[in-house]
């Protein structure tokens, strides 16, 4: 009997052990103004849209990987931004709104934190340093290795 609760006991740290993962901390534009003020890093701001199977895609692997996780908690604020968001966004002193384009449109923040060479992709990966200036735009689908790499680079901003 005792064996049995022991291996029971065993069995059930084991596997309460290994589901535990690191959450991804998720900020809003706000939270990281007022948390730059009293530690100042380097910001991941991801750019994506609800129909972009890309942006999902790096949703699913690239942001849930364990390496990934760790080096955005430890030293960057992440930012997820729905490029066609409707709300106003208030960030730096300036207020962004939404511009609607027919059937479409695009928010202002996402435009300027998005576009490269004239042009807005879904998704793009902008990296700010702490003085809030572009240090580094990756579009398209990133991968959780490149990313993790990307990152290790960039802590040092």
């Amino acid at each position: 009997m005792k064996k049995n609760l022991i291996f029971l006991f065993l069995f059930t740290s084991i596997i309460s052990w290994s589901q535990e993962t690191t959450e991804l901390k998720v900020y809003s534009f706000e939270e990281v103004e007022k948390l730059h003020k009293k530690t100042p890093k380097p910001i991941v701001v991801f750019i994506h849209a609800d129909w972009c199977k890309y942006c999902h895609g790096m949703l699913k692997k690239t942001f849930t990987d364990e390496k990934v996780i760790t080096l955005l908690n430890s030293s960057f604020y992440f930012i997820k931004l729905n490029g066609e968001e409707k709300k106003n966004i208030t960030f730096l002193g300036k207020t962004f709104v939404y511009k609607p384009n027919g059937n479409f449109g695009t928010h202002e923040l996402a435009s300027e934190l998005a576009t490269k060479r004239k042009r807005m992709v879904y998704p793009t990966t902008t990296i700010l340093d702490k003085e809030f200036a572009i240090s580094l735009q990756l579009d398209g689908f990133v991968n959780k290795r490149k990313m993790a790499s990307v990152l290790k680079r960039a802590k040092k901003l």
